[in-house]
């Protein structure tokens, strides 16, 4: 069976909503538009401003579980995100705009935890956005390996507890890890593979409630000796990739 591209999946707002794409347009040397955009900064952050930083510097799934239940949806004309959450009333602002993110702040504050650093603002990135890794990435992962992780589980683990990008339909399980430090050509773009995704508490949590219910490091740890899943790559080839194009390695 060749693998196909099942979805695409982008966070605007770092930790802060995932929304599902058709179609997207990736450059040379970028990470996937306006993925990571933004992201929020709390009262401990050291991030000097528009620069990259590491993830410790924001908001996150694994400090703050149910920030996982958050949506998105951005309108790129106006650069306006619309947040929801089960908890909260849906929520229209402007990450640029100083007095729309008081509005934000005062909305996600309620699902923070209130011994952990609070949100303070948003930071972005002069050039880039803000992934987990030091150059701009794109994370893929395989469907089969979700699927294989949650029979081992046996529960029934929502794919967006990964937060990738790309994801895959179509590979046997765990073959995605075989491609590190290979070419692979997904709709028009080449990507090389880099390196696995080392996973953090984020994924513990369901990303329809905001509730740790699943041990997935635990699990992962027990069937490869790491907590590896998925992986990362970079763009060497631009292109258009489209939910349902082709995906294969290269010779």
């Amino acid at each position: 069976m060749t693998p196909v591209v099942a979805s695409l999946q982008r966070h605007p707002l770092k930790s802060h909503g995932r929304e599902a794409l058709s179609h997207v347009s990736l450059t040379v040397g970028a990470g996937l538009p306006w993925d990571r955009r933004w992201a929020v900064a709390h009262e401990a952050t050291k991030v000097a401003d528009g620069a990259w930083g590491q993830c410790t510097n924001f908001s996150i799934g694994s400090k703050a579980p149910r920030l996982m239940a958050i949506g998105a949806r951005l309108d790129e004309e106006t650069a306006t995100l619309t947040l929801t959450h089960p908890e909260r009333p849906d929520i229209s602002f402007r990450p640029d705009d100083p007095q729309d993110v008081g509005r934000f702040i005062d909305w996600v504050l309620p699902i923070s935890p209130s011994d952990r650093a609070q949100p303070v603002r948003i930071h972005a990135a002069a050039d880039r956005g803000l992934t987990d890794t030091e150059y701009p990435s794109v994370s893929i992962i395989s469907l089969a390996s979700n699927r294989a992780l949650g029979e081992y589980m046996g529960l029934d683990l929502s794919a967006l507890r990964w937060r990738a990008n790309i994801w895959l339909e179509g590979l046997r399980p765990w073959e995605e890890r075989s491609w590190i430090g290979r070419h692979v050509r997904i709709g028009s773009a080449v990507l090389r593979i880099t390196e696995p995704k080392e996973r953090c508490r984020a994924t513990t949590a369901n990303p329809a409630t905001g509730m740790r219910d699943a041990d997935t490091l635990r699990a992962l740890q027990a069937m490869h000796g790491n907590q590896d899943f998925g992986i990362y790559a970079e763009v060497v080839e631009g292109g258009t990739i489209e939910v349902g194009e082709a995906a294969g390695l290269l010779a």
